[in-house]
């Protein structure tokens, strides 16, 4: 059940809020129709109901709001506008990554697909679905962690009459089932044909809440629905009369031999039959496009009896789908689910390995052309870092993958909906910086390894050797890489951009570094000078196994002005990720 208590937005520039203290219940074990016409407030009540959209008012879903659940995904699917996601991601890594987001079996994507009609385009670019495919992949979503409740924006936008009975049979079958079903439309007749109870707004304001029964006798079109052989030569009859009694009588060709008639009565339209020799076979009172409306029998209480009767065709359209099977173990919190999302997220399109490429061709050209012009130190000669570039190829691209991790969940936001996984979480956040640090780590040795051997088919053994100091030159070269990755990371969550994150990653040799270093040359009267040095003696007692060599190591990489430099930027942009993050959970 959900119960909606005064939801109201947030004021707009000299205009009333889209949605002014609404209230409404969707009772469990039926389906309910949020209508209204374009810009009544319908998609802005969702979001307030989602918690999407800062306003007043509270919603409570089973008595509770949706901040105070642990698993929100599995207690509301959700479809509000197109599916949210990569559009280079296929439909079922799309449904994969969902799986590992909300802690599902992985198998679960098959059975959602084969519900939904898409198992033959699970291979298929986000990019390429036609809209009635996206709104059947939207469905499978939501459905994907067998929700009790569902929200739908305009679900059946895009879909034909016959996909549109089958969405509504899969919407009768969930609610059938106990589960609570609500779908915002702008259009009385689907709301007639597929609901239970209609909550009517206008202008941002509940005007009416009532059974389909009742909004069918009170706020649709009445009409006469007429059957007859000769339908076209009566409709002509019709409406010739109507303008000779200057009456409003609108006649409407139906398929094959049916007309509806608006603006008439059954006597009328008899009379004037039988006036002309006309064979009618039907003739009936009807409301938008239901069949024939019967008397309530006062004796019944239940829903189907007071239901209004229908044609062939609204029965059909309420014919129970199948749904995917029932999940029977609810898998607990899991430490790896948000590891293995960001796994399935990084993996499941081919920006980062065009990117590792690209990064890779570059920094093995730049490496032979430094040699060729000589006169630079080995350890750079290798990096493939011209003492004119800010930073070396590997780490813009590590800095680049790190940003984009973070980047893609602002702008395809396939989590949005999902208020226990969206990119604020701790949890995503070191799963995203666990497989930043594992993918810079990677391409600084595929870096470097590439560049060795390039140098070596093109000038021999004398550019490749080992240095004496190589523990150092790595500890500093591994620490910059992945530096670089978190620096991107941390910054594209904050500023939820993947530019804003590389832009961060830049700062620091450009702006950080030459800040840090006014700052200490500056005059005083005591330096850091020989910080490293102090910093060994104070902690290498005797570490066992040579680990004096690494402390060491990690102490030169610090004390060196980018790697200072970088620390220092990272520290402060964790600092403000944490701030935004409990800011965030106090609203």
């Amino acid at each position: 059940m959900i119960q909606a208590i005064g939801l109201t937005s947030n004021a707009r520039k000299e205009l009333p809020p889209a949605v002014d203290d609404v209230s409404f219940e969707v009772p469990a074990g039926r389906v309910t129709a949020l209508l209204g016409a374009p810009g009544a407030g319908k998609t802005t009540a969702l979001r307030l109901m989602l918690e999407l959209q800062q306003g007043r008012g509270i919603t409570y879903f089973r008595g509770r709001p949706l901040h105070r659940i642990a698993h929100p995904s599995r207690e509301v699917g959700v479809l509000l506008g197109e599916v949210p996601g990569h559009p280079a991601r296929t439909v079922r890594g799309q449904l994969r990554m969902l799986c590992a987001a909300t802690g599902v079996p992985a198998r679960r994507a098959d059975d959602v697909l084969e519900v939904v009609g898409l198992v033959s385009l699970r291979d298929q670019r986000l990019s390429t679905l036609s809209r009635g495919m996206d709104r059947r992949l939207g469905l499978a979503c939501a459905l994907l962690s067998d929700p009790h409740t569902l929200v739908l924006d305009d679900a059946a936008d895009g879909l034909s009459a016959r996909e549109g009975r089958w969405l509504h049979g899969i919407l009768r079958a969930h609610a059938a089932g106990g589960g609570t079903v609500l779908f915002a439309t702008g259009d009385p007749k689907e709301a007639a044909r597929t609901a239970d109870r209609v909550v009517t707004l206008e202008e941002g304001r509940l005007v009416a809440d009532q059974d389909v029964i009742d909004f069918a006798r009170t706020r649709l079109r009445p009409r006469v629905a007429v059957r007859s052989p000769h339908a076209a030569r009566l409709g002509a009859l019709l409406t010739k009369e109507a303008r000779t009694a200057r009456r409003s009588v609108e006649v409407v060709r139906e398929d094959g031999n049916r007309l509806s008639v608006y603006g008439s009565t059954c006597a009328d339209i008899g009379e004037t039959a039988y006036r002309h020799s006309i064979l009618v076979h039907q003739l009936a009172d009807e409301v938008g496009d239901m069949g024939p409306v019967p008397a309530r029998h006062p004796a019944s209480d239940s829903p189907e009896a007071e239901r209004p009767a229908r044609t062939a065709d609204a029965e059909g359209a309420n014919e129970l789908s199948p749904l995917p099977p029932p999940i029977t173990a609810r898998p607990g919190t899991s430490p790896l689910r948000p590891l293995r999302y960001e796994l399935r997220r990084a993996a499941g399109v081919a920006t980062g390995y065009l990117t590792a490429v690209a990064v890779l061709v570059a920094s093995a050209l730049i490496s032979v052309l430094l040699a060729r012009a000589g006169h630079t130190p080995q350890a750079r000669l290798l990096a493939a870092w011209p003492r004119e570039f800010p930073l070396p190829p590997a780490a813009l691209g590590a800095g680049l993958l790190g940003a984009i991790a973070f980047g893609d969940e602002f702008r395809h936001p396939a989590l949005a909906a999902d208020r226990g996984n969206v990119p604020r979480r701790l949890g995503l956040l070191a799963a995203k910086l666990l497989v930043a640090a594992a993918t810079a780590l990677l391409l600084a040795l595929l870096a470097v390894g590439v560049d060795a051997e390039l140098l070596y088919l093109v000038y021999g053994r004398e550019l490749t050797g080992v240095p004496e100091d190589w523990l150092s030159l790595s500890v500093s070269w591994i620490g910059l890489v992945v530096g670089c990755a978190w620096a991107g990371v941390l910054a594209a969550g904050i500023f939820r951009s993947t530019t804003a994150g590389l832009a961060a990653v830049l700062a620091v040799p450009v702006l950080v570094v030459p800040l840090v270093q006014k700052v200490l040359e500056g005059p005083s009267v005591r330096t850091a000078a020989g910080f490293s040095t102090r910093l060994r003696e104070l902690v290498l007692v005797q570490w066992p196994f040579g680990g004096e060599r690494y402390v060491a190591a990690v102490a030169r990489v610090i004390a060196q002005p980018v790697g200072g430099a970088l620390m220092l930027s990272i520290s402060a942009l964790l600092c403000a990720y944490l701030l935004t993050t409990l800011r965030s959970r106090v609203r």
